[in-house]
């Protein structure tokens, strides 16, 4: 518990003591954001706000992480796992293709940096690096960092899949988590204040598997009781979660309306990244629909938007992603990152609640 409080506390001081020097160097350096001509046009203000607030966000995260884990093998503890690791690994990979992407905006002085095709490519490496290396690293108990097979809260055994198709279906989570924060990122503090409150819901996701764990958790080795956990190093993750959470809300102090600082795809993919490498070795990638539903709302109005334009030739919203469709229906700003901060809490508390009815539905107590 120690260190979950150390790794919180640091990647939140960091945040918010980092972004306000990114803030001033960008400023210097004219690193500022281009704005979406066809976009509200309240936004055009907003135009030469330093963007690469990502870089905090990641500093953060990765300070907060070996903090905590510098404290815990003073303590005795087991130092970082594979599992961790891998997660890091892949939110940081993804951090790098987003940094050339914010990168070339800012150089080119134009709102779009790396083409798609570009985009993709980095995300596939990433995705495939994470899918294989995860099959890999197994404990003693024969756990590897993630399982072939889809996940609810954990591994529904009638929906196995082979070392190829987790791979691919890796590809999938991730390509979809990143694009789907990418296209939250649009408002003053959205992304980031509803990625901490996910973030925030992961820390007791993991806590409790640790504490429920077959294996290694502090009630002793062995099966513990029916509900328990086969998640291969659930506290490292947790510390992962609540180092994210933290950064979210050490950037959010300065990103939140009217921000200071935008953190760009640099940001934007590396949260994203997070999250799907959180689902995956958790065994929640089904309940992380469910707890971020905002993310997912998001990018299922982009999808929809694209095929009710390409079959009618019409819009089925004023703009997407949807959340400017309500901007220019007439809401001000602060008011729909109000209101999606709100549903984005329903739908953590929705997805904690499903969690928990799933142990005591597996016989837990």
């Amino acid at each position: 518990m120690r260190q979950i409080l150390v790794a919180g506390v640091v990647a939140l001081a960091v945040a918010i003591l980092l972004t306000p020097v990114l803030i001033k160097v960008f400023s210097r350096q004219g690193f500022g954001q281009e704005i979406r001509v066809e976009g509200p046009q309240s936004h055009q203000t907003k135009r030469g706000t330093p963007s690469m607030g990502g870089v905090a966000i990641i500093t953060a995260l990765w300070v907060g992480y070996w903090v905590a884990q510098l404290i815990g093998v003073v303590t005795g503890g087991p130092g970082p796992s594979a599992s961790g690791l891998l997660v890091l690994g892949l939110s940081t990979v993804l951090a790098g293709v987003g940094f050339l992407d914010d990168f070339i905006k800012i150089r080119k002085h134009r709102n779009l940096g790396l083409n798609k095709t570009a985009k993709s490519v980095g995300q596939l490496i990433a995705a495939l690096l994470f899918g294989v290396l995860a099959l890999q690293f197994r404990n003693q108990s024969g756990d590897a960092p993630a399982s072939a097979t889809l996940s609810y809260v954990r591994d529904i055994t009638a929906i196995g899949m082979g070392s190829i198709a987790f791979v691919v279906f890796c590809w999938l989570i991730v390509s979809a988590w990143s694009n789907a924060v990418n296209f939250t990122d649009g408002l003053d503090g959205l992304a980031a204040g509803s990625m901490a409150m996910v973030l925030g819901s992961y820390v007791l996701v993991t806590f409790w598997q640790y504490r429920n764990a077959c294996v290694g958790g502090p009630k002793g080795v062995g099966e513990i009781s029916p509900g328990c956990y086969h998640v291969r190093d659930p506290l490292d993750l947790a510390l992962i979660a609540v180092a994210g959470g933290g950064a979210c809300l050490g950037f959010l102090w300065w990103n939140a309306a009217p921000a200071k600082i935008f953190m760009g795809d640099t940001g934007s993919l590396a949260l994203g990244g997070l999250l799907a490498g959180l689902s995956i070795t958790t065994r929640t990638e089904l309940l992380a629909v469910v707890i971020g539903a905002l993310f997912v709302a998001e990018i299922v109005s982009v999808v929809i938007q694209i095929a009710f334009f390409r079959t009618t030739g019409r819009r089925m919203f004023r703009m997407a992603p949807f959340h400017h469709h309500f901007e220019l229906g007439g809401w001000a700003e602060t008011t729909v990152i109000i209101r999606f901060w709100l549903l984005t809490a329903i739908a953590c508390a929705l997805g904690l609640s499903l969690f928990y009815s799933e142990f005591l539905a597996s016989g837990g107590a």
